[in-house]
């Protein structure tokens, strides 16, 4: 699950492994929101920066286990900025997501090949139903290896908030993802 808004969400900024925190108007959000009943006994870990601990913190309302593996893509010295300021300076070297492959990588920053690498031990140490709440980024990479997407033209998902992504990781290492988000409903429904 992503996280919810930031200020510098809302303004387009690159945020990266900056740790900005919710909104106000993202807290509210969030805490009409519930889970399915069907997670409510599934464990429940984020990334380490304050935008997805209180998220988990809102939304499932308990405490969640801190996984650094989680944090979110270091995008270096693009974190902070726009992409579309970014694009219109052509010695930047920034392009879309889409145009990266597995192995592009911002000035200082991180490849996705990279954060697969991080979150690796992580998954390989998972036992039964786990709800990680983090990043775009790292939903991306997980996604991508589940989807067979290569960080090359148009994603096969799309990656919303107020959602659940199910990927499933076998016994192989394999990823699996049945591409049919769960949406997190109303707490005024229960």
């Amino acid at each position: 699950m992503r996280h919810g808004h930031t200020a510098w969400n809302r303004a387009g900024r690159i945020q990266g492994c900056t740790d900005e925190p919710l909104d106000e108007q993202a807290r509210r959000h969030l805490a009409s929101l519930q889970v399915p009943e069907s997670l409510g006994d599934a464990a429940v870990m984020s990334s380490p920066l304050a935008r997805a601990v209180e998220t988990a913190r809102i939304v499932f309302r308990r405490e969640p286990a801190i996984a650094s593996a989680l944090m979110e893509m270091d995008w270096g010295r693009w974190e902070g900025q726009c992409g579309i300021d970014l694009l219109a300076h052509a010695n930047s070297g920034y392009r879309h997501i889409e145009e990266w492959g597995w192995d592009y990588r911002p000035p200082g920053g991180e490849t996705p090949r990279g954060v697969l690498a991080r979150l690796q031990p992580w998954l390989d140490g998972l036992s039964g139903p786990v709800v990680a709440v983090t990043h775009i980024g790292v939903m991306r990479v997980l996604l991508a290896r589940a989807t067979g997407w290569n960080f090359e033209g148009p994603p096969p998902f799309k990656v919303k908030r107020d959602r659940l992504y199910r990927i499933d990781v076998h016994d192989d290492g394999l990823l699996a993802h049945d591409d049919l988000p769960v949406r997190l409903t109303s707490a005024s429904d229960a």
